[in-house]
């Protein structure tokens, strides 16, 4: 089923919707979950989680990319639950490494704590992953979006994990030093 088919099925608030999400969209979503969490119960509840968000999002909003609005969802899901396992020191993955690695290009501090500063940073990191090559920039969203670890990120794009380590290091390097040129506080 096309998007725009189930996207009008959540518009009409037709329970099939979820499961037309379920089948086109299952796989993609796990894998975000699993690459975050770790864990098959808490990827299972992510999941179900989505697919309740998905249908109280639509309506009111009407996505131009269904893939896009339920793996944000998913991923923000994720996230949370990450954290919130994580402060009763339970669960693992990927997360804690790629978190670890981008801390030192971008502040987790809360003085960037206003919507335009948030703004304004993703702006700023769009642009400078517009700046390099497509191959980098797919290999920086498969690690710090989808959290995908050096050994998938290898198997993807058929280079060696040493390579895989290489590139992102020095993405993160160029990334530090372009934001503190625009005047980010690292």
């Amino acid at each position: 089923m096309k998007d725009k088919e189930i996207i009008k099925l959540y518009l009409n608030r037709d329970e099939q919707a979820i499961k037309e999400t379920d089948i086109k969209f299952g796989n993609y979503c796990t894998s975000i979950a699993k690459n975050i969490l770790d864990n098959d119960e808490d990827v299972k509840e992510c999941l179900n989680d989505t697919y309740l968000q998905t249908w109280n999002s639509i309506p009111p909003n009407k996505p131009k990319s269904l893939s896009l609005f339920i793996g944000k969802i998913t991923r923000n899901l994720a996230f949370n639950k990450y954290k919130y396992e994580h402060t009763k020191k339970r669960g693992s993955g990927q997360i804690k490494l790629v978190l670890d690695e981008l801390a030192e290009c971008v502040s987790g501090k809360d003085n960037v704590e206003q919507e335009i500063d948030r703004m304004e940073l993703v702006l700023a990191i769009n642009k400078f992953l517009d700046s390099v090559s497509k191959e980098k920039r797919n290999i920086f969203i498969c690690r710090y979006w989808y959290a995908f670890s050096i050994t998938e990120i290898s198997g993807r794009f058929e280079i060696s994990e040493a390579n895989v380590s290489v590139i992102l290091s020095r993405l993160r390097s160029a990334l530090k030093k372009y934001l503190e040129e625009m005047g980010f506080v690292i």
